[in-house]
């Protein structure tokens, strides 16, 4: 399978999983989206789990090469996590599929939670929080967390409720509101550093 290909049956899992969550999509329909049989997708990826996964994992290498060029372009601390979030605002607000499986892997993760592997976005979160302690060392790990969730919270609903918001107030009005969005999450990230 090339890494085009790869990337395509990855894409598609995103969005179903986006639309469905893990409980809801099953590898028939992510197999009959891509065009293949159930047994060829299982033959690439082993399982529903394994599929899961490296659609997560390739999320997650997304945000820290995005991450990581943030680093290079920004030397201070404190611009760097506010590039960041940026970022991953503007991202989702893009990729709507990416901003709902995020959510999806909150709300629906209950029941694997205690057996999961592996945690691929633990380390974006990790390097955000490690950003907020270098910015303000005064922060324990536990108020760092908290600081992060708190935004990328604020960024993540935003950019979810985005077809909700579209059809209650108009699209034009929401093209501007998005606007004023980020310049109060800019506010709201300086705030949670002083």
């Amino acid at each position: 399978m090339t890494t085009s290909t790869r990337e395509q049956f990855l894409a598609a899992a995103e969005q179903l999983f986006a639309d469905k969550g893990f409980y809801g999509a099953s590898i028939a329909t992510i197999a009959r989206k891509l065009g293949l049989t159930k047994q060829a997708l299982l033959h690439h990826f082993g399982n529903k789990e394994k599929l899961y996964g490296e659609v997560l994992r390739a999320l997650s290498e997304r945000l820290a090469a995005n991450n990581a060029a943030i680093r290079q372009r920004y030397p201070d601390p404190a611009e760097q996590l506010e590039e960041m979030l940026l970022a991953q605002f503007r991202g989702q607000m893009k990729n709507q599929d990416s901003a709902r499986l995020i959510m999806r892997e909150l709300l629906d993760n209950e029941q694997r939670a205690d057996r999961a592997g592996n945690w691929y976005l633990k380390d974006y979160l990790e390097e955000l929080v490690s950003t907020v302690q270098s910015v303000n060392s005064s922060y324990s790990r536990a108020r760092a967390l908290a600081v992060v969730y708190q935004l990328l919270g604020a960024a993540h609903y935003f950019a979810v409720s985005q077809p909700t918001l579209d059809n209650i107030f108009g699209k034009r009005q929401m093209a501007i509101t998005r606007g004023c969005f980020e310049e109060q999450l800019r506010r709201l990230i300086r705030a949670a550093l002083a």
